[in-house]
């Protein structure tokens, strides 16, 4: 006697490739959404940048001073914990979210000590003078912001570039995932 050979069964190459096209349409589902995430993110941080300025020139307007820096600031902004030197820089970061938010300009509850706002990306933001990539003054800066974010957050708002115009970063955008230390809007 002599035994039947079995039949071997395995997965034809038609099954593999339908299950390769499978895969790769679910990563780059996932990958697509992961994108559309992250530009949500970029757009949320750009709005509350726009938004932290607006508030600002709108404190400037109504008091004649800067928010932080007001010598008034117990007067303008009633339950604030203090008032800044005047001296036209926002040296006083602590003390402005608290001015702005107390006066109506921007929602939320800053204690003036150490309370800070946050960005989509869940680094700190400041209203402050700052020194960013060799330019100083007054603006909005985010700290910690991945580069890739950091860059799209100056190309859509600037010229891309890490150390010229209005948005300046501590380090050049390299796209490999490096945090920013920090990331400054000046108004």
């Amino acid at each position: 006697m002599y035994a039947i050979p079995r039949r071997q069964r395995g997965f034809t190459l038609v099954e593999i490739a339908i299950v390769l096209v499978i895969i790769g349409l679910l990563l780059g589902g996932v990958l697509k959404g992961q994108g559309l995430i992250d530009s949500a993110r970029v757009k949320n941080i750009i709005q509350q940048t726009t938004s932290l300025t607006a508030a600002v020139n709108a404190y400037q307007d109504r008091f004649r001073a800067l928010p932080g820096d007001d010598v008034q600031g117990t007067t303008h902004a009633p339950g604030a914990t203090g008032n800044g030197n005047g001296d036209g820089q926002i040296a006083e970061y602590q003390l402005a979210p608290q001015h702005l938010a107390l006066a109506g300009f921007i929602t939320g509850s800053f204690n003036g000590t150490t309370d800070f706002m946050t960005s989509a990306q869940g680094g700190a933001v400041y209203i402050y003078n700052d020194v960013v990539a060799g330019r100083g003054g007054n603006g909005v800066r985010l700290d910690n912001l991945p580069d890739a974010f950091a860059e799209q957050v100056d190309s859509k708002l600037d010229d891309g570039k890490y150390n010229t115009g209005s948005v300046r970063a501590t380090g050049a955008y390299t796209n490999n995932g490096a945090i920013i230390q920090r990331t400054a809007l000046f108004f």
